[in-house]
């Protein structure tokens, strides 16, 4: 049965649509449609249906994915223990929740743009014009116990299985100093989760006194049991006696280059499209490990193509001296020419396949021709494009092996897209001390565990996607602010979502986001969504009575 109420709050009365029915044989209210006032109701009974007075267009899906992942962390109680007793209103933990909110969806927009045209003031409640004064309060012993704290909270989200690698990323960030004409170019070691490499302790440190890749290992194993992952440029500097994944001069095994691409095996087409492998063992350090030969079809066909172009830069540039010695326009001695010629073909591939000669003695009369030998582009494309050599002491299946050994790429392109020149800090001006750049580097550290923690969540769901992609397909969930005209209360909003795609969506309900209330007025107008108390999104605004009231 249905019947009209009214409710009245505040000398003023709001009617609903009632339906009821008898529920385990006892009258209830089943659903109730709010109606508006009388003279709303008057209003759209004549016909008088106003449109929006104002409408205005934000991204949405970012903000509150990353809002969602720090709640399921409970990331602001976990912080706020960690540093102990405040007095501030906003504590800590809240001011840090909105530095990783803002590095990981806009990094590159000043942070008091982004808190006054954006969204996430919907989501928590912030002392924004206080927020860079707030991190001085970051102490190096908050900092270590926060970074405990955020990693404690992934570890219990992933379980307790989860292995450690300890990884060096060298081009972290640069730091301009109150010298305009110096700067500072930081390293970064981490330890990270094998699944997903997701941050969970960091060591920052100077370009000019880094320490060997061994060393920067032991201080990060004295936080977890871990093991090294090494790249080829770094694999003299260590001890092999430690677990460890890395990968090795491909020069140093040309036995295994030389293999027969039916020596190799798909590894996982479903996560690693396009890759294969050769499982064996092979001498190292002077020891018979295992190493395993993988091939990646993008891989090769990116350096397929980076050849073709430096191979073609190199050509156009010895026609142009070719032509310059023809012309007299050029006329070093021939020894002067030989240097320009290795000038040009400089780089080891370029230099494999391009065949330089001269021709006469003195200036004037020398002539330069070359030929590029086929055979060697071929062997180029055969036994080295798309190719690494891994060595790991782990039994580890392939696929783990080269997971771990991926870590470092994938942080690699985390930070340079946190870390970018057109990454913004505080204004006016920022100097950048030591306590500023341990504090931007636990931001920056929070925001990829964060970020990468979405992507092994969005991995685990059949999405391969980096970070970046992850969040340019979140970000294109937008929402449309739809402002009506005042009746005498609040104007009232109404908020929709942008039509998203099969990605967008799957990744809408993996992430639990929140979308606005349906529920309408007579009139065709709807009330906003808005905070709940508790931080939440959905609670409804307008000239209607509070929720508490019906």
């Amino acid at each position: 049965m249905a019947s009209v109420i009214g409710k009245k709050v505040g000398g003023r009365t709001y009617y609903y649509l009632v339906t009821s029915a008898r529920v385990d044989g006892e009258p209830r209210v089943v659903s109730q449609r709010y109606l508006g006032t009388a003279e709303e109701i008057g209003r759209a009974m004549d016909g008088d249906v106003s449109a929006p007075g104002e409408a205005r267009h934000r991204t949405f899906g970012d903000v509150a994915a990353v809002w969602a992942t720090l709640r399921r962390l409970d990331f602001v109680r976990r912080v706020d223990e960690a540093v102990g007793a405040q007095r501030a209103a906003t504590t800590l933990g809240t001011h840090l929740a909105l530095a990783v909110l803002h590095r990981a969806t806009a990094p590159e927009t000043d942070l008091a743009s982004w808190w006054e045209d954006g969204v996430a003031r919907e989501f928590l409640k912030a002392d924004v014009p206080n927020h860079w004064r707030a991190l001085h309060r970051l102490t190096p012993e908050r900092i270590a116990r926060i970074e405990t704290a955020v990693a404690d909270a992934v570890l219990s989200w992933l379980g307790t299985g989860d292995a450690a690698l300890a990884v060096d990323v060298p081009q972290f960030a640069t730091f301009t100093t109150a010298d305009p004409c110096r700067c500072e170019l930081a390293g970064l070691g981490l330890v990270v989760t094998k699944d997903g490499a997701i941050p969970l302790a960091s060591h920052v440190y100077p370009r000019e006194e880094a320490p060997p890749f061994a060393a920067l290992a032991e201080q990060l194993r004295s936080l977890y049991p871990v093991t090294l992952v090494f790249t080829a440029g770094q694999a003299a500097q260590l001890d092999l006696g430690r677990h460890f994944v890395g990968a090795l001069p491909l020069s140093e095994h040309p036995e295994l280059l030389s293999k027969p691409p039916s020596a190799r095996k798909p590894v996982d087409p479903e996560r690693f499209a396009g890759l294969t492998a050769l499982d064996t063992r092979a001498v190292v350090a002077g020891v018979r490990r295992r190493v395993i030969l993988t091939h990646s079809e993008t891989l090769h066909n990116a350096q397929a193509r980076a050849f073709g172009e430096e191979l073609g830069t190199a050509t156009r540039e010895l026609a142009g001296l070719d032509a310059a010695l023809a012309s007299g326009v050029y006329r070093g001695d021939r020894g002067q020419v030989n240097a320009e010629i290795a000038r040009i073909t400089r780089g080891r591939r370029v230099e494999r396949v391009l065949s330089p000669a001269l021709t006469g003695t003195k200036p004037g009369e020398i002539r330069l021709t070359w030929k590029v030998d086929d055979a060697a582009v071929s062997r180029l494309h055969d036994e080295f494009f798309g190719k690494q050599v891994l060595v790991t002491d782990h039994d580890w299946p392939v696929s783990e092996v080269v997971t771990a050994y991926r870590a470092r790429t994938h942080l690699d392109s985390t930070f340079r897209w946190l870390t970018g020149p057109a990454v913004t800090g505080p204004t006016p001006r920022w100097d950048w001390t030591p306590h500023r750049i341990a504090v931007h580097t636990l931001v920056t550290v929070l925001a990829s565990t964060v970020t990468h923690l979405m992507r092994r969540e969005a991995d685990r769901a059949g999405m391969n996607l980096s970070v970046r992609e992850l969040m340019d397909s979140l970000a294109g969930i937008g929402e449309t602010v739809l402002r009506y005209p005042s009746t005498g209360g609040r104007p009232r909003t109404r908020r929709l979502l942008t039509e998203r795609s099969p990605e967008q969506q799957a990744l809408f309900e993996l992430f639990g986001l929140p979308g606005p209330r349906p529920t309408t007025t007579l009139n065709g107008q709807a009330p906003p969504d808005r905070p709940t108390p508790t931080g939440g999104y959905g609670a409804p605004r307008s000239s209607a009575p509070p929720a508490s009231a019906r």
